[in-house]
């Protein structure tokens, strides 16, 4: 036995360097990922078709099969695609406003206790009236066009992104805010360096959970305003009984926020690389 296979034999496992006993991990898109998604996607259109076209156990007028709505899609996407552009931009508009709206209350609120207190019952408030409620108020209040779809996607959204980014700033590790103090850090690098960083990963958590509420807030919007967005297209189609061209436009709302929240995942991995690092994989 050669010097150095007895010195990596005799070498206890704590003590050897990380590339020994790391396990290297593979690149590029696992087909997991794309694969399972896709699957789930059969299994959910073969059911609805089950349903509706197998079984018969809903009338075709209630939910068609996914074959007529599939056709309508096809057969009116001169109408929906333009129409879903329209929902799109409403949606990531909204969104957008309610972010930057949202991190600045939940920062107000997590910077002063009295601050939270007067105005969190508010929020609470707010946020525990049925949005569509304010429906029918939101053309006499702010006109037509597309102010009420806004409003009413800021309604929708602002909350768990406040919630999340209060929670965020208040719940910083104590030993980084004890390395903090050692450090004599000064507020706004203690904020800066510490608490931004720390409270990152639950502000995605409330932007991913607004995402989806921004598409409903787009098209509830869209059901009193002029924007021929897609809940304006399920109004029309729906009010002269062309209800597999209403689902047609329901599918493309889904997809829509599907993607949507893709691509808001992805900007998480972008944006916070050291997360998947330092966390234990499920």
């Amino acid at each position: 036995m050669t010097e150095s296979t007895r010195t990596r034999a005799g070498t206890p496992a704590a003590d050897r360097t990380a590339s020994e006993v790391a396990v290297p991990r593979r690149g590029g898109v696992r087909p997991a990922a794309v694969g399972l998604p896709a699957l789930g996607l059969v299994i959910a259109v073969s059911v609805w078709w089950l349903v509706t076209s197998g079984l018969h156990l809903v009338h075709p007028a209630s939910l068609p099969p996914p074959q007529l709505v599939w056709a309508s899609l096809t057969g009116t996407s001169q109408v929906l695609l333009p129409a879903l552009g329209i929902t799109a931009g409403m949606t990531v508009l909204g969104f957008l406003l309610s972010s930057i709206a949202g991190v600045l209350i939940g920062m107000a609120l997590a910077a002063s206790r009295r601050v939270e207190r007067m105005f969190a019952p508010l929020l609470v408030a707010v946020n525990a009236v049925p949005k569509i409620a304010f429906g029918p108020l939101l053309v006499v209040s702010v006109g037509w066009g597309a102010k009420p779809i806004l409003v009413m996607v800021f309604l929708l959204c602002f909350f768990p992104i406040v919630l999340s980014t209060a929670t965020g700033l208040t719940t910083t590790p104590a030993d980084l805010a004890d390395l903090a103090r050692s450090l004599n850090a000064s507020w706004w690098q203690s904020f800066r360096k510490v608490r931004l960083p720390a409270a990152l990963p639950q502000i995605f958590v409330g932007l991913k959970v607004a995402m989806p509420l921004a598409a409903i807030g787009a098209v509830i919007g869209e059901f009193y305003s002029d924007k021929p967005g897609l809940g304006y297209q399920i109004l029309q189609y729906n009010g002269v009984g062309d209800t597999a061209t209403a689902w047609a436009a329901i599918v493309l709302i889904a997809l829509m926020s599907i993607l949507l929240y893709a691509a808001l995942s992805v900007v998480e991995r972008l944006a916070l690389p050291w997360v998947k690092a330092t966390t234990s994989a499920r």
